[in-house]
């Protein structure tokens, strides 16, 4: 079999570290890289750290607004896959999760005729007003094959009519988890210590959702629920995700976050320090669908700062609760008892190789 595999951003290089290995070990993979994230460290590091073979194509199509970065990609993965194609047959494109780039590479191989396998295909969040919830239901209508996570998402899937399209193969994101989640506690004490934080001494905080920080009244009331779930007791670490850091300066909020008591901003991390930061915390406020997951996997206490959520299975099982921006609902609910039972909802780690089982079926490989 030969794939073209398109990612772009942070979340797709740990999906795609789960299943290029086992892919590669028995066929080809061209590896095309839209550098929707491109600097080292949303990028690069991610490859080094998680072992993901070096991209065949890298690009540099990052910024911009959603519509003019799609444009851009169509473009440009339009001539790739072409060329790609004059080298020899391609089975299928793969794409994962609900980003500008799964978008794009699915447009690209509907209109070129090539079949198109979705991973983490079925999320849904039933809110329209997202880019990554547009995004991801136009792949999955687009989609030969649908790699579900969930028993949720076959359901979602089902409902839309695409059942017979449906493989559950679990979690691509476990597999990687249970990989790197090992190595984060085993050096959590020390990296921690040399920071000045204390395991299950500080909080843990990611933004970066356009809906929270592109309008100018919702990134103040972020700012306001990151003050107000802050101590000097018991600190919040926030990395600023590029985008967050550059619409506070934008906004003059920048240095209200900073003199704030016990908030302390990082530079973006890689993959392993954002783990180590991860398991040692106390709880996670996060608008990412992924961090939501993972916090979950980690056994951490998360609430998201989003009024939905397309992990459902988090909130069911009492782990993760959805405050919006409201200040006084995020503190009661990082002070909430954690539950007892925290159930294997995501898999048993092997999704890639489930990944690649389900490829080899739909596209004839050996």
């Amino acid at each position: 079999m030969r794939i073209v595999t398109v990612v772009g951003n942070r979340p797709q290089f740990v999906k795609a570290a789960a299943v290029s290995r086992p892919l590669r070990e028995r066929h080809d993979e061209v590896l095309i890289h839209t550098g929707q994230h491109h600097d080292d460290a949303l990028s690069a590091v991610f490859f080094r750290e998680l072992d993901l073979p070096a991209p065949d194509h890298e690009l540099r199509l990052g910024g911009g607004t959603n519509l003019a970065q799609t444009a851009r990609m169509l473009t440009e993965l339009e001539a790739l896959l072409g060329a790609a194609r004059a080298d020899g047959p391609v089975d299928a494109v793969l794409v994962y999760g609900d980003t500008n780039t799964t978008l794009a590479a699915s447009l690209v191989a509907a209109d070129l005729g090539v079949p198109l396998a979705h991973v983490e295909a079925g999320m849904r969040s039933f809110d329209r007003r997202m880019p990554e919830e547009r995004n991801r239901v136009v792949c999955d209508h687009l989609s030969t094959l649908l790699l579900v996570p969930t028993p949720t998402a076959t359901a979602n899937l089902t409902r839309e009519g695409l059942g017979d399209k449906v493989v559950d193969v679990g979690d691509v994101v476990t597999d990687v988890t249970l990989h790197v989640h090992p190595r984060a506690r085993e050096r959590a004490g020390a990296w921690l210590g040399a920071r000045d934080l204390a395991p299950g001494g500080y909080l843990l905080a990611t933004a970066h959702r356009a809906g929270n920080v592109d309008d100018p009244a919702r990134l103040t009331a972020l700012v306001g629920v990151l003050e107000a779930c802050a101590t000097p007791e018991r600190p919040l670490v926030l990395p600023v995700h590029p985008r967050t850091a550059a619409r506070l300066r934008e906004h003059g909020l920048e240095e209200r976050l900073r003199a704030a008591p016990g908030v302390r901003l990082l530079d973006p991390v890689g993959p392993l320090d954002f783990a180590t930061l991860l398991v040692g915390a106390a709880g996670v406020l996060t608008d990412s669908g992924g961090v939501q997951k993972e916090a979950y996997l980690a056994g951490v206490p998360c609430v998201t700062l989003r009024d939905t959520t397309e992990w459902t299975e988090t909130v069911d099982a009492g782990w993760n609760v959805l405050v919006d921006l409201d200040a006084g609902a995020a503190r009661a609910a990082l002070d909430r008892p954690v539950p007892a039972e925290r159930p294997p909802l995501y898999g048993d780690g092997r999704a890639g190789e489930r990944v690649v089982a389900a490829l080899e079926r739909a596209f004839g490989g050996a």
